[in-house]
């Protein structure tokens, strides 16, 4: 969904994603070693285009159960994306998706400081009750920065994507608003 929200953290700035941002997304989404995390990875070769990252831009902007931002580092340089999707507000639920494109400041607490700034947005704007992720069960510097936010695993997702052909267990991990100190 189209939105105005501007988020401001101690290491990043979130602001709504546009059409101008397409051309990194693409660089980022497409890049292997981000892709190879992503579920996109199962995409055929005719979706691995620009014109399929825009298509895939105006599904987000018209989905009115999805937010998504752009990650700038404080000194302004494009970073990644976070999003909310399948917003549920009479369950108070929504689901997290987090790419940090940009390799080279990868563990420098970016991801961190974004998941927990749009955290606080969805408990605290949104009403929301809780917050999942899904990321694969093999990549432990994604879980690590869910658990320092203050997910908890909550259970395994045995085989329940492919990757590159090949069966792939994903961790189900939550927050609830009611963790929150």
């Amino acid at each position: 969904m189209k939105h105005e929200y501007v988020i401001e953290g101690q290491a990043v700035r979130l602001s709504p994603l546009t059409e101008n941002d397409i051309p990194l997304l693409a660089r980022w989404l497409f890049d292997p070693d981000i892709l190879h995390w992503l579920q996109l990875s199962e995409d055929p070769a005719h979706l691995r285009t620009l014109e399929a990252v825009h298509e895939r831009y105006e599904q987000m902007q018209a989905d009115p159960l999805t937010l998504t931002w752009r990650i700038d580092n404080r000194d302004g340089l494009p970073i990644g994306q976070i999003e909310l999707v399948d917003i549920r507000r009479l369950q108070g639920r929504a689901e997290m998706h987090l790419v940090v494109g940009e390799k080279t400041i990868w563990g420098g607490g970016y991801g961190t400081d974004a998941i927990k700034q749009v955290t606080g947005f969805a408990f605290r704007q949104l009403g929301l009750r809780r917050i999942f992720a899904t990321p694969d069960a093999d990549n432990a510097r994604v879980l690590r920065v869910f658990e320092k936010c203050g997910f908890a695993q909550e259970g395994l997702l045995r085989q329940h994507r492919l990757r590159y052909g090949v069966p792939t267990d994903m961790v189900v991990m939550g927050i609830l608003r009611d963790d929150q100190p």
